[in-house]
């Protein structure tokens, strides 16, 4: 709804007053820390000099001084970025709340301003508790849980801004939650090549999973379209604000590639935060495993799959099942059950007994891993006959290490798992020496023996503890196996997960979750499963084709129709068809994607097309990349989105009831235009 003239200038004035502060702010902001920093350096200076003439107890108090002048200074500055990048743009919405006989407008934006001199909030950060009423509410009674309580009342109104350089673009009242005017203005916005912030249209059930600290863990299970990744992010930049002590470097983020590392890499700055720190699993299983040289990536894995390259599919799918998890548990267990020192360690200063050696080995210290109670045992011969020399109980350790009866050889414990009787009943029959062997000859792990590896290694030597990550978020969180999450959680131990996920865009033929809530028996106390069940991504046609292929009833209750149906085609000359189809599309919109099932079909179509127009082949191992015109096979574009897609198979490797939910992936990656190709 439209303001009125009056009301516009008013809004203009408060804008206008609001910027002058923010620039004097930064002006006087500017000034403190210039002055600070030469202080700071003088005051360095000083130290150095006058170190000679200071007790150690001096020292220690300055130097205590010093790192608390510091830490203020990186604070103010981290103010000063964000005025400065709100300067043009300080807010987005408002809202009038009347608590008992008290009445505010409070306008809401990605950082707080205020006015000292008059003792004003001119702008609240949109993740201070207050502000949680904007997203949760329509107008009427509302509440929100500040640290004293919670605070009841009622919104009157609730106004939304599209302000442009300094300048009110447009303002209009909306008495019902943010999912009309403002959010159709953005949605039918053309995609960028980096994934937006989208604090200003956060949706009710997207607001409950930001702004949950109830709840140690969450695990969320959200639709194609229902911005998981976008309320990953912003729930990342709400705990950065909301828990004391927090900050970028506490917080992992486990994306599915680099390309997607790349794309959601603007969010957090545009929030005013700091990015945190991302990595893959199989990046994680590179730096773990050291008996080989490299591990296949997850896209290699799948792609033997969906190339049919694979000659044994059944032996993968027990490697990706959940009851491999229980036989590798049975056959360590007894491993371990049985090993023993062979002989005693004598020499000219000491002898200790193989009997004493077992003893402490398997009743001493029976509750440890072995390579802990090895370490252990080294430690107490050392302390006893080498003053606790730590370099003789390395030697030691190496000792004891040689006199096992079992060896602590990774490859040769993994290679006899496939000839225990453990795998031979859950898998049904012996596999031949030479598949076992096959496992470890080469220099390259493959992914499905890499996550089994890097499990049973740990029941020897566990993991190394990651205490410096408190916040863990896992995108995609399909694509993970139930012993990916035991391995994670055995890692980080007392870090918070967030994991999200869509059942329905698995990649992985192999593995299949009927429900996300079974993690809840990895995470178990304090974990929430949460839904979100609206897309905003693709127009109702897509949507509608797209549920088809998996027999779904996903609505958009959000975007309006684009009345442009999706359209099947088999290719004639598959140069100028595609050349046609895109011309006709870049006329109309900024990102084009031309998926196929796999890589080899990708590099087909751009040796054919890069001649002839300029257009862009991403694989797993792309970085940076421009949305314009791209090729790009499907287990690649997961999490990606664009204005239009171009689905293509050759038409002797259409998509099949197996790969249905590849294609499912594939097609929904298209906001307003699809075109399919040979299905």
């Amino acid at each position: 709804m439209s303001i009125t003239e009056k009301e516009l200038n008013q809004e203009k004035i408060y804008l206008g007053v609001t910027i002058d502060v923010i620039r004097e702010k930064i002006s006087i902001l500017g000034q403190e820390l210039y002055a600070r920093e030469d202080k700071l350096q003088k005051f360095q200076k000083f130290i150095w000099d006058s170190k000679a003439d200071m007790d150690a107890q001096e020292m220690k108090s300055i130097i205590s001084d010093n790192d608390t002048e510091v830490m203020l200074m990186q604070n103010k500055g981290k103010y000063l970025q964000k005025l400065y990048k709100i300067q043009d743009n300080p807010y987005f919405g408002a809202m009038t709340f009347k608590e008992g006989e008290d009445q505010n407008k409070i306008y809401i934006g990605i950082t707080h301003v205020e006015d000292e001199e008059n003792e004003l909030y001119l702008v609240n950060d949109w993740r201070s508790p207050i502000c949680s009423m904007y997203y949760d509410y329509e107008t009427g009674p509302a509440q929100y849980k500040a640290p004293g309580g919670v605070v009841k009342g009622t919104i009157l109104s609730k106004r939304q801004f599209n302000i442009k350089n300094g300048e009110i673009v447009r303002a209009f009242d909306n008495n019902l939650n943010i999912d009309d005017e403002l959010l159709q203005e953005v949605l039918a916005t053309e995609s960028n090549d980096k994934m937006k912030n989208i604090v200003n249209t956060i949706q009710q059930e997207q607001n409950a999973v930001i702004r949950n600290t109830d709840d140690k863990n969450l695990i969320v299970q959200g639709i194609a379209g229902s911005g998981k990744t976008s309320v990953a992010l912003h729930r990342i930049a709400f705990l950065l604000y909301k828990i004391e002590n927090l900050n970028s470097n506490n917080v992992l983020i486990f994306s599915p590639n680099q390309i997607f590392s790349e794309y959601i890499s603007n969010v957090l700055p545009e929030l005013g935060e700091e990015n945190t720190m991302q990595t893959t699993f199989h990046d994680f299983l590179t730096s773990y495993i050291d008996e080989f040289k490299e591990v296949e990536a997850f896209t290699s894995f799948i792609e033997r799959f969906y190339k049919y390259e694979e000659p044994n599919e059944s032996l993968v799918r027990y490697k990706q099942s959940d009851k491999v998890i229980k036989d590798i548990d049975n056959y360590m267990e007894e491993l371990i059950s049985k090993i023993r020192f062979t002989d005693g360690i004598e020499n000219r200063d000491f002898t200790i007994t193989k009997d004493e050696l077992n003893d402490m080995l398997t009743d001493r210290y029976s509750k440890m891993l072995i390579i802990e109670r090895l370490e252990l045992i080294a430690e107490k011969i050392s302390d006893r006959y080498f003053k606790g020399s730590k370099s003789q109980a390395r030697i030691i350790k190496s000792k004891l290490s040689k006199l096992l009866n079992i060896p602590l050889d990774f490859k040769q414990i993994y290679n006899n798992f496939f000839r225990s009787e453990y795998f031979i009943n859950s898998f049904g029959r012996n596999i031949s020496e030479e598949e076992i062997l096959s496992t470890t000859r080469n220099k390259t792990i493959k992914y499905e023996d890499a996550c089994l590896f890097t499990y049973m290694k740990s029941k020897i030597t566990g993991f190394s503890y990651e205490g410096l990550i408190k916040e863990i978020v896992i995108d995609e969180a399909q694509d993970y196996s139930l012993i990916q999450y035991i391995i994670l959680r055995n890692i980080f131990k007392k870090a918070n997960f967030t994991i999200l996920g869509d059942i329905n865009q698995t990649i992985n033929p192999y593995y299949k979750y009927d429900s996300l809530e079974i993690l809840e028996q990895v995470f178990k106390e304090d974990t929430k499963y949460l839904e979100l069940k609206k897309t905003y991504r693709s127009s109702p046609e897509i949507i509608d084709y797209t549920n088809r292929i998996l027999n779904l009833n996903h609505i958009s209750a959000i975007r309006k129709t684009d009345n442009k149906p999706v359209i099947e085609r088999k290719e004639e000359n598959i140069k100028v068809d595609l050349l046609k189809d895109i011309k006709e599309l870049k006329e109309k919109y900024k990102s084009l994607a031309i998926i196929t099932k796999t890589d080899e079909e990708a590099e087909y179509l751009y040796n054919i097309l890069n001649q002839d127009i300029d257009i862009a082949l991403l694989n797993y191992n792309s970085i940076a990349f421009k949305k314009d015109l791209i090729i790009v096979p499907s287990y690649v574009a997961k999490g990606l989105e664009f204005d239009s897609v171009i689905v293509y198979t050759k038409e002797n490797n259409k998509y099949k009831e197996n790969e249905k939910y590849l294609f499912y992936v594939a097609c929904t990656r298209a906001q307003h235009e699809l075109i399919i190709y040979n299905q």
